[in-house]
């Protein structure tokens, strides 16, 4: 086990003021500071009573204390917590009395969970998992984040790299005692259907990053059209407030705006747009321009055609699925075509059906939230990497090049999970957790 000979403390719970505060303190000094604070005689893993004191003998607060001692804990170390009132004179002269105590500091930004790495409480996959968890906004964000964090993507990732060891130790076997009578030649033939095999399941795993992203990101759908067919009227719709300026006047939206929303249980992100037209002054050829490149990139595109007086926008994108609609239905000269959609922003004609199609695609697009999905750009490099050595080991002539091929492979790997040196990306993982996680 790995302890640091600093203790760290921190406000774990959120902004104050609130109904309890939760103070946290983790490391060498923590029994020292509660029966300091709180008194003797408090149980491990049992809720206590008591009056919190300060070092003049006078009281901060009355509150519940905790003690978890190590291993047995989140950290690996001693852990104990208060729960105090929270109010944020109590929670400041709590900590100011806790940090008053020699070896006790204040934690830095994820620095209990950096403390659950290295003491092997966690490995990397589910680190990251856990501060998807804390941030997770929607359902689906949860359930994706509770899957990894239960070890999931780690175990595929480490089965992988168990049998790419066994494939390994094969191989050299091969090599060191080729004259052996023990050491079946028809061993490579297995190993490397294996191999070929792994490629194709890393590379399925890898297409389902874009799911990943989707979930964490959000569904992205841009709204497309010719100036006045409705766009900011269906965004300020969808948003159910006034989030864009909506007028007769062309050309009124020069830039992209956007808003999100929760669509049964699914991150969705909603982007008003430039009008499309050929004839626009600087500034709006700029606002044009950026649309379309939206659209590109987009999950989903409506494309908005005013059924009364519809305008020619020129190409869209080809690539990306598209809705075609037509809008201002409640206007007694609109004139029905081959629209996808039909709908009213101003009576509501459609709506509620185009958001349950929206929920449709973005519920599609994702799959089974419980499939085990790539969840960071670096598990799809080191991902990539892998299948590229396995690759080449699996068209390689010498055995023995093919076996450092094997070796690289099983490297990248275990730096996704943390099985091997991976300090040069530490601070940059637990760099995105509060203080006090």
């Amino acid at each position: 086990m790995v302890t640091s000979k600093d203790s760290i403390v921190a406000l774990s719970s959120g902004r104050l003021p609130a109904g309890i505060a939760v103070i946290r303190i983790s490391g060498p000094k923590t029994r020292f500071v509660v029966e300091t604070i709180a008194g003797g005689g408090v149980k491990d893993r049992f809720t206590t009573l008591r009056k919190l004191t300060a070092p003049d003998g006078s009281v901060v607060d009355q509150g519940l204390v905790l003690f978890f001692p190590g291993p047995g804990s989140f950290t690996g170390e001693d852990v104990a917590e208060f729960h105090v009132h929270g109010s944020s004179a109590v929670a400041a002269k709590l900590l100011e009395t806790i940090t008053g105590i020699a070896g006790v500091r204040h934690a830095e930004p994820g620095e209990f969970t950096r403390r659950a790495f290295l003491n092997g409480k966690l490995d990397l996959v589910e680190t990251e998992a856990l501060a998807d968890l804390v941030n997770a906004e929607t359902e689906a964000q949860r359930r994706f984040a509770v899957r990894n964090a239960e070890g999931a993507q780690s175990e595929l990732y480490s089965s992988w790299r168990r049998r790419l060891v066994h494939a390994r130790a094969m191989i050299e076997a091969e090599i060191d005692f080729a004259d052996e009578e023990d050491v079946p030649g028809s061993v490579s033939e297995m190993v490397w259907s294996d191999v070929a095999a792994m490629i194709d399941e890393i590379e399925q795993h890898i297409q389902g990053f874009k799911a990943a992203e989707i979930i964490r990101d959000g569904f992205e759908v841009v709204i497309l059209g010719a100036p006045n067919a409705g766009k900011s009227s269906l965004f300020n719709a969808l948003a159910k407030r006034e989030a864009a300026i909506v007028t007769d006047e062309p050309g009124t939206t020069r830039d992209l705006l956007e808003v999100v929303f929760d669509l049964n249980g699914m991150k969705v992100r909603i982007v008003d747009t430039a009008g499309l037209r050929e004839r626009a002054g600087k500034v709006e050829t700029i606002g044009i321009e950026r649309a379309r490149a939206k659209a590109g990139r987009a999950d989903l595109v409506l494309l908005l055609e005013d059924m009364v007086d519809p305008q020619p926008i020129g190409a869209v994108p080809a690539s990306v699925p598209l809705l075609r609609i037509g809008t201002k239905a409640d206007l007694k000269d609109a004139r029905e075509g081959a629209y996808d959609w039909i709908i009213s922003s101003k009576d509501g004609t459609g709506l509620s059906g185009l958001l349950d199609e929206i929920g449709r695609r973005s519920a599609l697009a994702i799959g089974d939230v419980g499939d085990v999905l790539p969840s960071r750009l670096r598990h799809v490099e080191l991902l990539t990497e892998a299948k590229d050595f396995l690759a080449s080991a699996l068209s390689g002539q010498s055995q023995e090049l093919r076996a450092e091929e094997l070796r690289l492979a099983t490297d990248r790997l275990g730096r996704i999970v943390g099985a091997v040196d991976v300090e040069d990306m530490l601070d940059v993982i637990f760099s995105q957790f509060c203080i006090g996680k």
